[in-house]
């Protein structure tokens, strides 16, 4: 799986996001084994944006970074302990807009299955594991259309145990299994287009 997924984003055409946002970068984090899982957190209470929500390990680019790549992996370590060492990058997906106002792009890498793991308190209430092929097999629910930088666009939610993965996450999930598993999942990008 770990090598369809490397293959298929060789291919991957990035789609522009042509607005004027600050940036930020995640990393989705899979696990290099027969059934690969993904790698989200949940985030503390006490953040001032997404609040106790479910995400993957990232935050806004720092002067300092000198590309988005170098910001996934710097707030990795600063949030999961996951070093730049710990992680082969297999390739990037395109940005999304946050309900935030921040151009986020995600860059999926592969990770050894028995990384240590640690969540910084002050940003990461919980590190968890799901499963690549529950996000295969599973069909997320769809909000009704919502107005979203001027567009309606309807919101992807997953429920796995007592998590809800939705939203932008949940965006990236779907475009990461589009493009390297064809799973053929509709949704609309807000851009009159559906993938």
């Amino acid at each position: 799986m770990i090598k369809t997924i490397e293959e298929r984003l060789r291919d991957y055409r990035l789609r522009d996001l042509p607005l004027q946002l600050p940036e930020a970068a995640v990393l989705m984090p899979v696990t290099d084994e027969p059934e690969p899982e993904l790698i989200l957190t949940v985030r503390s209470s006490a953040m001032p944006t997404h609040a106790g929500e479910v995400a993957f390990p990232g935050g806004k680019r720092d002067p300092g970074d000198k590309d988005l790549l170098a910001t996934a992996l710097r707030e990795s370590l600063e949030e999961v302990g996951l070093t730049r060492h710990d992680v082969q990058v297999l390739g990037q997906l395109s940005p999304l807009p946050s309900r935030y106002g921040m151009k986020v792009t995600p860059f999926v890498g592969v990770v050894n299955p028995d990384v240590r793991l640690v969540a910084e308190p002050g940003e990461i209430a919980s590190i968890f594991r799901v499963p690549l092929h529950f996000f295969l097999e599973a069909t997320p629910d769809m909000s009704s259309p919502i107005d979203f930088f001027g567009r309606k666009l309807c919101i992807p939610s997953y429920y796995y145990e007592d998590k809800r993965i939705w939203g932008l996450t949940a965006f990236m999930i779907l475009d990461l299994l589009n493009h390297a598993f064809d799973a053929g999942i509709r949704y609309d990008l807000g851009d009159g287009s559906n993938t």
